[in-house]
């Protein structure tokens, strides 16, 4: 038996119910307040009707004490006009004065009693049968004489009216209702729908996401939650692409690096392995024999050269290798420079000068620095024959620079950016070069550069010569 699946209740429809749960109870609860509060204005607008009413037949029949039947029946007939009536009771609460239709005073509790002598007005909602009518809105004044008790007037006005007006506002207000609860059933359906095709908008972009297409776009705004998601969705989606394209860029790399180790070691192994097939099978002849053993020994140099550049790549690559910085004379290590590299220029003709201020001092590490310049003086003498190599140093504000130039073959412009990659050569006929032969020297000396927090750039026109500048931060 298989397991059934959980019911799924879909995000729109709980968007949507929810909007509309809440209108509702909003409706209900501000139709309740709105009904309760008009029932009670039109209630208090009759009792203060009533009072008023009340108070004026008072004033008058205490000014005009004599002429006091001929007020009543004014007021009664007036009151009647308005379906309203009055009653005058005595201090006992018996009737002396009745207007048309005019109730009797019968009714009240003790406790409303006690406050209409104790001289407060009584005002009284009333949907049931009391003082012989049937649901009426009455109030009862208290009439004082010097400060003596001596009895009320009672009017009353039966509610029909403020009950049919309050019916009325009702009705409307229950159209009011039906119409908004319409208009925001299609605002929430719409609105959810907005909301939930964003969602799925973004979900849509997750599965391609997973699914290996890392070009994707949503659209995003800072206006909400849901554009923020996009944007942070968009922003992750180019982070992944950028990595992606960085791991391709790596792979194609080490399949590089592979095929031109291959290359380059195969060279030597080769002669080595030919030569010593040819001693051990007696194919070389005896005068050649020493001039085979030389050749190997060249060639097992070179492939432990390359091992060992190989080796000081990855190291200063991986930030491995620790500087040990400190003040240096700048000529002393030009010249120092000049005196070792001096032998190799003279065998290609070449003169190597040097050209820099005793007192300029550069902050860097002694053995990398040299190392640097031994590298870069090298390319200038391999590739330059019968020309000048000039090997400078000056200073500005914030840089000591250092510049190697020769008058050498040069590069072309489209293949400067490409110097400082991993046995890249410029000049693809440099297969036998004892001077950093296998294309890793200038990678080498970029990443050392790096490494002090300097900055390397190299010039050259393509039969003209090249020119190598790196700048040291000065310290402070």
């Amino acid at each position: 038996m298989s397991p059934s699946k959980p019911i799924k209740f879909r995000y729109f429809y709980q968007q949507f119910f929810s909007h509309i749960s809440i209108i509702i109870v909003a409706f209900l609860i501000l139709s309740l307040l709105f009904a309760h509060y008009v029932e009670n204005l039109v209630y208090q607008n009759k009792a203060d009707e009533l009072i008023s009413y009340g108070k004026a037949i008072l004033t008058d029949m205490k000014e005009t004490p004599f002429a006091t039947k001929e007020i009543m029946n004014q007021y009664s007939t007036v009151l009647a006009a308005r379906k309203m009536s009055f009653s005058m009771f005595d201090e006992d609460g018996n009737l002396y004065l009745v207007g048309k239709r005019g109730p009797a005073i019968k009714g009240l509790s003790d406790k409303e009693w006690k406050k209409i002598t104790e001289g407060q007005t009584l005002i009284v909602q009333s949907d049931f049968k009391r003082f012989g009518q049937e649901g009426v809105t009455f109030v009862v004044l208290p009439y004082h004489d010097n400060g003596r008790f001596v009895g009320g007037i009672l009017l009353t006005s039966p509610i029909s009216g403020s009950s049919d007006m309050i019916r009325q506002i009702n009705k409307f207000l229950l159209y009011t209702i039906l119409i908004a609860s319409a208009v925001s059933f299609l605002l929430s359906w719409f609105l959810s729908r907005i909301h939930v095709n964003r969602i799925k908008r973004l979900r849509e972009a997750t599965s391609l996401v997973s699914a290996g297409n890392y070009h994707v776009n949503v659209k995003s705004s800072n206006f909400d939650e849901i554009g923020e998601l996009a944007n942070d969705f968009n922003h992750m989606v180019d982070k992944i692409n950028t990595s992606m394209e960085e791991i391709e860029s790596l792979e194609n790399r080490r399949r590089q690096f592979m095929a031109d180790v291959s290359h380059e070691m195969r060279t030597p192994l080769t002669t080595i392995s030919g030569v010593i097939e040819g001693l051990r099978n007696n194919m070389i002849p005896e005068k050649d024999k020493e001039k085979g053993i030389n050749l190997v020994s060249h060639e097992a140099k070179r492939l432990i050269r390359l091992v060992n550049e190989n080796l000081d790549f990855e190291k200063i690559r991986s930030n491995q290798i620790q500087l040990f910085r400190e003040d240096i004379q700048l000529l002393e290590v030009l010249e120092i420079i000049q005196e070792q590299l001096m032998l190799q220029a003279e065998e290609k003709n070449n003169m190597l000068n040097v050209d820099v201020e005793p007192d300029i001092m550069v902050n860097a590490d002694y053995d990398r620095l040299v190392q640097i310049l031994i590298n870069i003086t090298k390319n200038s003498i391999q590739f330059t024959t019968n020309g000048t190599i000039w090997l400078r140093g000056k200073e500005d504000v914030n840089w000591v620079i250092v510049e190697v130039e020769d008058t050498g073959i040069g590069i072309d412009p489209n293949e400067l950016e490409n110097i400082w990659r991993r046995f890249y050569k410029a000049d693809i006929s440099r297969t036998s070069n004892p001077y950093g032969e296998f294309g890793l020297g200038l990678s080498i000396v970029k990443q050392l550069v790096l490494l002090h927090n300097g900055e390397i750039e190299v010039f050259s026109e393509k039969g003209k010569g090249t020119k190598f500048v790196i700048r040291f931060q000065k310290t402070r």
